[in-house]
């Protein structure tokens, strides 16, 4: 496995729309690879989700999750959220849904755009369907952060930044300022 470079904010790759993967890609070595690859990168720079843009890959692939390791740190800590608990999934093809009215708005950040935090509405609650790395059909519904991160890693497969979705920029702030201004809890990158 190997450890990507991350493209960053301004890189044309991450504004274009990427191409899907047809089926008899999915299983082939050189995608097994790459997701492999991706969840090393994700995990080397503290990431929760990568999307292939952001490794100079213009395919509609993503990785997200929490390690379990993580998980069970953070289930010490606050065992009531159970929006926080997110496994380790590789999701090829994404299609999301809204599953409901509600909005929720709340701080994201990127690995692409470094030391940067926003506050962006997004669904509460979703329905993503797409193929896992074997290339099964899935199903999956998602609620409160695990639903923000597929929202972002997806917008990423179809050249959308979290700036592109926020209300506002009056909350835009370097990661040092979020930290003593706006919140007394760590901020994980996405």
């Amino acid at each position: 496995m190997a450890i990507l470079k991350v493209a960053r904010m301004g890189h044309p790759v991450l504004r274009a729309k990427a191409r899907p993967l047809e089926a008899g890609e999915i299983r082939s070595p050189a995608v097994q690879q790459l997701i492999d690859d991706m969840f090393e990168t994700m995990a080397e720079y503290q990431g929760v989700g990568l999307a292939a843009p952001q490794i100079h890959e213009s395919v509609r692939l993503f990785v997200a999750g929490i390690p379990a390791r993580s998980r069970d740190e953070q289930d010490a800590e606050d065992e009531d959220d159970e929006d926080d608990d997110m496994p380790l999934i590789a999701m090829i093809n994404p299609e999301i849904t809204p599953a409901g009215r509600e909005m929720a708005e709340d701080w994201e950040g990127c690995l692409s755009i470094p030391d940067i935090r926003g506050r962006v509405p997004r669904p509460r609650s979703i329905v993503v369907r797409g193929y896992d790395r074997k290339g099964k059909r899935m199903e999956l519904k998602a609620s409160g952060f695990s639903a923000r991160v597929m929202q972002h890693e997806t917008d990423h497969l179809d050249g959308v930044l979290f700036f592109d979705r926020m209300k506002s920029f009056e909350t835009l702030t370097f990661l040092d300022e979020f930290g003593r201004y706006w919140s007394r809890r760590d901020v994980r990158e996405e």
